[in-house]
């Protein structure tokens, strides 16, 4: 719907204005007049170019969904009006863009579209995870507890989430020092030494030598060096994006020495959350492995679970597929194998991602108090290696003398 910007006169002569959203200028007009305004002056509003370009767009972060979830399941276990709820949150929300997606989502259910059809429509906001938890809501009439349970749950993702970036944070920033560092050296300090050593009329000693090669290599070539790195990337961004590309890259992560490990257990615990969500709100099992098969972020567990949800459709166990799968530890198969048998599966994988989580941050602790000492050494002795090389001509005239 197009936003105007009007003008008027109230009855005692006072000029306001405003903006508002209205079919078209004449039914705004009249809505101003049924008002009691006089002097009604209209036009509409013009876009920002910004808008168009997604740069400058305001995302939509995790947590304002989560507030929103919170608020409207609180609002909705009040006792009011779906529209009313989502007229009070697009009202109160900071975040421009949200707003307009919760305003359109209100326009969308008052001309006769459900939550979860208005919902479908914004699929960078509402995932998959989210649009379905809301349809069993609707069906169940427990939207208030679905939208609680979606808003426990996506917090639970972001602590996770969190917990990996910064243990993944701290080697990259040491690593992008360090290549920082040495070629600031190569450009900058090393050509001074190289000048003072040219005058000493003696061979330089073999580290000496290579890092004065190495500084004039890279002066030298530093920008294609440069676009090389570029191209590389690209290279492996265009690598990723196929299949087979993307199946390769997955796998080696997950058998990487130190993270994939960790990954692993980050892929079971948010498997184990998402599915019990699911189960617990009334989603299928089929329907809910199909999900969080696309929620994996890893092709090689989302082809595990592609294959576990057809195994189950021929009439299998759920623990069987996963046990062939060869991802899933041993212990969370059987786990999951006893909450089948006793019919409470909802709240063994609840317990199978309670007890993951704690894993992932002791796994975190422990690869970030192994990791602070190997960076350090790492990049001290690198840096320090080139400067002793760089000092090695000037302790050995010294020796001399």
């Amino acid at each position: 719907m197009p936003v105007y910007l009007w003008e008027v006169r109230t009855l005692k002569g006072e000029v306001k204005k405003g903006e508002q959203d209205a079919p078209d200028e004449a039914a705004l007009r009249n809505q101003l007049r049924r008002r009691g305004y006089r002097d009604i002056k209209v036009k509409k509003k013009p876009k920002d170019l910004l808008e168009y370009i997604p740069f400058f767009q305001q995302r939509v972060k995790e947590k304002e969904v989560v507030i929103f979830s919170r608020q409207f399941s609180t609002m909705i276990n009040a006792g009011l009006p779906i529209i009313q709820c989502l007229e009070m949150l697009a009202s109160q929300e900071k975040n421009k863009a949200f707003a307009k997606v919760i305003q359109k989502i209100k326009e969308d259910i008052e001309g006769g579209s459900t939550l979860t059809d208005a919902m479908k429509k914004h699929p960078k906001i509402f995932d998959d995870l989210f649009v379905n938890l809301i349809a069993a809501g609707e069906a169940g009439g427990i939207l208030d507890t679905i939208l609680q349970r979606l808003s426990t749950y996506m917090e639970k993702s972001m602590k996770l989430k969190s917990r990996v970036k910064g243990a993944m944070t701290y080697p990259a920033s040491v690593l992008f020092i360090s290549i920082a560092v040495v070629v600031l050296l190569l450009l900058k300090v090393i050509p001074v030494f190289q000048k003072m050593f040219e005058g000493m009329g003696k061979a330089l000693p073999a580290p000496t030598q290579f890092l004065v090669n190495a500084s004039q290599f890279t002066q030298d070539y530093f920008l294609y060096m440069l676009g090389g790195v570029v191209l590389l990337v690209i290279a492996f961004n265009r690598f990723y994006r196929t299949k087979g590309g993307r199946t390769l890259v997955d796998r080696m992560i997950l058998k990487a020495p130190i993270f994939g490990p960790l990954l692993k257990k980050v892929a079971v615990a948010k498997f184990s959350r998402t599915l019990s969500t699911m189960m617990t709100s009334g989603v299928p099992i089929v329907e809910g492995l199909d999900i969080v098969s696309r929620t994996a972020g890893n092709v090689v567990i989302e082809e595990a679970l592609q294959t576990t949800k057809r195994s189950i459709s021929e009439g299998k166990t759920i623990a069987e597929p996963l046990k062939d799968t060869g991802i899933f530890p041993p212990m969370v198969v059987q786990m999951i194998s006893v909450g089948e048998n006793t019919g409470a599966l909802d709240t063994m994988l609840a317990k199978i991602a309670d007890f993951y989580d704690d894993e992932v941050d002791a796994a975190v602790s422990a690869m970030t108090s192994l990791l602070e000492p190997v960076m350090m050494v790492f990049l001290g002795g690198v840096v320090g290696g080139m400067i002793i090389a760089m000092y090695l001509p000037i302790f050995q005239m010294a020796s001399g003398i």
